[in-house]
C-alpha cells in the first residue's frame, strides 16, 4: 500500500491577513502583517499589547445562526476553511463512499474562552448554571468533529494534540492514512482561537510572548532583535486525496505530499533541543521517506517563531540535517506576517508551500534585518523568483514534539 501517491487538490485558509486562500496568499506575496493592537479583550493590565487576530470574519457567513452558536471560534475557523477546501477541490460527497472520506482536523488547546467564560459563572452563580455545552465545545477534538458532521466525513476521524505541530502532525498521519490504505481521501490541518486573557496571560508568563508595541517590529523570525512570538489564530485546511482517485474524478492536483517525520526531543517541555538532534532527525525523515536526497531541498518553511530558543536551533537542527547543503537551502518564516497560529501553524504553512511551488515565488521573511553570528543561512531577506522543486516545513511544539513534511509539484 505505501505506493499510493498522495496529492493535493484543495485549500482553505482563515488567516489574520486574508479569510480565504487566495487573499491570504496575495497578502503573503506582498509582505503585508496582521499584527495590531488586541480587540478580544482590554489589555491595559497585560505586559502583551500586540496580536495576530482574524479580521472581518462572520461565521453566519458561511452556517446558520444555530449551527455558529453550537461552536467555538476555533471549531468555526476548522468548518469555514474545511469548507472552502471542499469547494476548491470540486469535492462531491454525493458521489463518494463516505466511509472512505476521513478528517484530521487538529486544535492545540480548544476553546480556552469557554473556560474562562462558564469558571466565572461557576464561581458567580454556582456548578448548577454551568452551560450543558462546555464540554462539547471546549474539546480540542470538536474541531474535526464539528467538520466531519457539517460535511458528512465518516471515515477515519481524529486530533492529534502536539501543542505548535499539531496540523503538521495532522497532515502527516493524514497523509499515511491515504497512502496505507485507510483513506482515499482526508480533510486535513489545524485550527486555533486562543487570543483570550488566559491564553495570553499564560504564555506572557512563559516569557514566550513579544511584548513589542510595534506592529511592524514584533514578530522578528531570525532577527537578532527578536524578542518571542506574536499570537495568531486562524485555520488551514487541506483535501489530501490518492492520486488515482483524484484523476479519475477530474481533479485539479496542486502538489503531491512525499514524505513525513516525526520525532520527539525529549528533552524539555518547553525549549527545544539544544543541540537540534529531534528536529534534524524528523527532516531527515521526510527526505527519506519520499526517497530524495538531502541535497534536493531548496526550500524549507521554518518553524521560525522569533523566540530565542527556537530560532538559534532550529538553525542547528538544519545545519545537522543538510550539512554544508544548509547554506544552500532557502529559508523564511511564515509567522512574520500571521504570528503563530500554534495548533494552525503548521496548516497554513503548508497551505503557503503549496502556493510557492505552484507559482515559484518564496515569500521573504518580514521585518528581517540583521541575524546573529551563528544565524547563517539563508532567512530570506528578499522575496524569491524561480522554480522550487521541494519544499519542507517544519513545526516544533512544546513538549518537544518535532513534525516535518515534504511537498513538491506532482508530475503524472
Amino acid at each position: 500500500m505505501k505506493d499510493r501517491r498522495v496529492v493535493v487538490t484543495g485549500m482553505g485558509a482563515v488567516t489574520p491577513i486574508g479569510n480565504d486562500t487566495e487573499s491570504f496568499w496575495a497578502a503573503i506575496k506582498e509582505g503585508k502583517t496582521g499584527f495590531a493592537p488586541i480587540t478580544a479583550f482590554d489589555t491595559a493590565e497585560y505586559k502583551v499589547k500586540l496580536a495576530a487576530e482574524v479580521k472581518g470574519y462572520d461565521p453566519v457567513s458561511v452556517m446558520d445562526k444555530k449551527s455558529a452558536k453550537r461552536m467555538e471560534r476555533f471549531s468555526q475557523f476548522a468548518v469555514t476553511a474545511a469548507g472552502e477546501a471542499i469547494r476548491s477541490a470540486g469535492l462531491d460527497m454525493e458521489q463518494e463512499d463516505a466511509f472512505r472520506v476521513g478528517c484530521a482536523v487538529s486544535s492545540g488547546v480548544g476553546s480556552l474562552q469557554a473556560i474562562e467564560r462558564e469558571y466565572a459563572r461557576l464561581l458567580e452563580k454556582g456548578p448548577s448554571k454551568v452551560g450543558p455545552l462546555l464540554v462539547p465545545m471546549m474539546i480540542s477534538n470538536m474541531a474535526a468533529g464539528n467538520v466531519s458532521i457539517a460535511y458528512g466525513l465518516k471515515g477515519k476521524n481524529i486530533n492529534v494534540v502536539t501543542a505548535c505541530a499539531s496540523g503538521t502532525h495532522s497532515i502527516g498521519e493524514a497523509f499515511r492514512s491515504i497512502r496505507y490504505g485507510e483513506a482515499d481521501v482526508m480533510l486535513a490541518g489545524g485550527t486555533e482561537a486562543a487570543i483570550c486573557p488566559i491564553g495570553i496571560a499564560g504564555f506572557t508568563a512563559l516569557t514566550a510572548l513579544s511584548c513589542s508595541e510595534d506592529p511592524a517590529a514584533c514578530s522578528l523570525p531570525f532577527d537578532a532583535r527578536r524578542s518571542g512570538f506574536v499570537m495568531g489564530e486562524g485555520a488551514g485546511v487541506v483535501v489530501l486525496e490518492e492520486a488515482g482517485h483524484a484523476a479519475a474524478r477530474g481533479a485539479k492536483i496542486l502538489a503531491e505530499v512525499v514524505g513525513y517525520g516525526s520525532t520527539a526531543d525529549a528533552f524539555h517541555i518547553t525549549s527545544p533541543a539544544e543541540d537540534g538532534a529531534g528536529a534534524a532527525r524528523a527532516m531527515l525523515a521526510a527526505v527519506a521517506d519520499a526517497g530524495a536526497a538531502p541535497e534536493e531541498i531548496d526550500y524549507i518553511n521554518a518553524h521560525g517563531t522569533g523566540t530565542h530558543h527556537n530560532d538559534l536551533f532550529e538553525t542547528r537542527a538544519t545545519k545537522l540535517a543538510f550539512g554544508e547543503h544548509a547554506h544552500r537551502i532557502r529559508i523564511n518564516s511564515t509567522k512574520s506576517m500571521i504570528g503563530h497560529l500554534l495548533g494552525a501553524a503548521g496548516a497554513v504553512e503548508f497551505i503557503t508551500c503549496v502556493k510557492e511551488l505552484e507559482e515559484g515565488f518564496i515569500h521573504r521573511t518580514v521585518g528581517l534585518q540583521e541575524t546573529e553570528e551563528e544565524l547563517d543561512l539563508d532567512y530570506c531577506r528578499e522575496a524569491y523568483r524561480g522554480e522550487v522543486h521541494y519544499a519542507l516545513s517544519n513545526s516544533l511544539g512544546f513538549g518537544g514534539h518535532n513534525a516535518s513534511i515534504l511537498v513538491k509539484k506532482y508530475t503524472a
